[in-house]
């Protein structure tokens, strides 16, 4: 039979080497009596592995040609689900009914990986753990520490909601077609709580992102110039510099030096 090619419309690479499609399904380690979502199956490369494993695998696919084909191959099964879906508008939690939770594994676009990943946090409450593959330089972002020059927003707000661990390297050549850039598979386990205490989740975000808008800029320069949206509220703070010395935080940092502590005391010095 003849496998459907790659779209890179849709920023597929095709798991192929199945020395590593193994390897991932052993650090995810599925158990006989849970759900399982996989998103982004592709042509089944780590769904024939799961299927047996896990009590159910709940896969999420938006090629139709890659549905039809997984019908084709998995769809007589009891423990196998196919839910053809966008993965960036999917209810997680509703689609894993009746189960309360589930793990998540995945082989993610290159070009939406983020996006996903960030929609993944935000349905935490029916996840407790994502085993993703993602491409080498978002997981060295996503466990950036305080310092480090990877760390930005997105390092942030993982390490606000999740424990996450980069688990091994995938070369280029295990996927088809080639890419151009290594993968690295890692592991995420959402806080029963998250990492912060601040009243207002959503100011936090948006502080955390003003301040990352110019990286060369200073945390103080950074918030001066704040978006139309949290410039008031600065402002109404008596400004920038008065509300870094209320958070205790010198104004000639840079973001990236920032621990999400001090993120924080930032918000509750504006709320």
């Amino acid at each position: 039979m003849k496998l459907p090619r790659a779209k890179k419309s849709l920023g597929q690479n095709f798991l192929v080497d199945e020395s590593y499609a193994r390897r991932i399904v052993r650090a995810l380690g599925p158990k006989a009596d849970e759900t399982v979502i996989e998103i982004g199956p592709g042509r089944g490369a780590l769904t024939e592995l799961l299927v047996g494993a896990a009590g159910r695998v709940l896969a999420v696919e938006y090629d139709r040609v890659l549905v039809a084909l997984l019908r084709g191959r998995f769809g007589g099964r009891a423990d196998f689900e196919l839910v053809e879906a966008d993965a960036l508008s999917i209810d997680y939690c509703a689609a894993i009914c009746p189960a309360q939770v589930a793990r998540v594994v995945a082989n993610l676009p290159f070009n939406i990986s983020t996006a996903i990943l960030q929609r993944l946090i935000g349905q935490r409450g029916c996840i407790t753990e994502m085993t993703l593959m993602l491409q080498r330089e978002v997981v060295e972002r996503i466990t950036a520490p305080p310092g480090g020059g990877e760390r930005g927003y997105l390092s942030v707000f993982v390490e606000g909601y999740c424990e996450a661990e980069a688990l091994f390297d995938v070369p280029p050549g295990a996927f088809r077609p080639v890419p151009k850039v290594w993968s690295t598979v890692a592991r995420l386990r959402p806080r029963p709580t998250p990492a912060f205490e601040v009243g207002d989740a959503a100011l936090l975000w948006r502080i955390v992102s003003a301040g990352f808008a110019q990286r060369r800029k200073t945390i103080f320069n950074n918030l001066r110039s704040a978006p139309a949206d949290l410039l008031p509220r600065v402002e109404a703070a008596g400004g920038a510099g008065t509300l870094l010395d209320a958070a205790g935080i010198e104004p000639r940092r840079r973001a990236e030096t920032l621990t999400l502590d001090e993120w924080a005391a930032l918000t509750r010095a504006l709320e």
